[in-house]
């Protein structure tokens, strides 16, 4: 079993699609093995996109995620990262294929709905920022 990180972004919680992207994380029989909800603050978001430092975007993105509540995740699968990221579709809701939560929800490249890690270095080290209560 594999675990990733997913977070549900503050567009999703102000356009009230929490249960709807809970629902198909489901259905492609995840298991949520943690879940918080959140409003994250200007040090966990800067550490949550360092790897954008520096970057023209960094700061609206870490603006945007600190923008209101979300719902962080830790799911667990078989091959968890690349189905998770294949059931979140493409970031650019132009790229993001029909069927996938981006291409069926999203309105815009910066207002995506839905994060989730790219790799398993990343998934572990997002998992140990977001949920420190599970290392160990």
């Amino acid at each position: 079993m594999e675990r990733t990180f997913v977070i549900i972004k503050p567009d999703a919680l102000r356009r009230k699609l929490i249960g709807e992207i809970i629902t198909r994380i489901e259905r492609r029989n995840f298991s949520i093995v943690a879940m918080k909800m959140l409003t994250p603050s200007k040090e966990l978001a800067e550490q949550h996109y360092v790897v954008h430092k520096g970057k023209e975007f960094f700061d609206p993105l870490v603006q945007f995620v600190m923008s209101g509540p979300v719902v962080a995740m830790v799911v667990e699968g078989e091959n968890a990262i690349k189905l998770m990221r294949n059931t979140m579709g493409a970031t650019s809701p132009e790229q993001a294929a029909p069927g996938t939560i981006r291409g069926d929800l999203t309105i815009s490249l910066q207002e995506n709905l839905i994060h989730g890690s790219d790799s398993l270095d990343t998934a572990n080290m997002e998992i140990d920022l977001w949920f420190p209560e599970l290392k160990g």
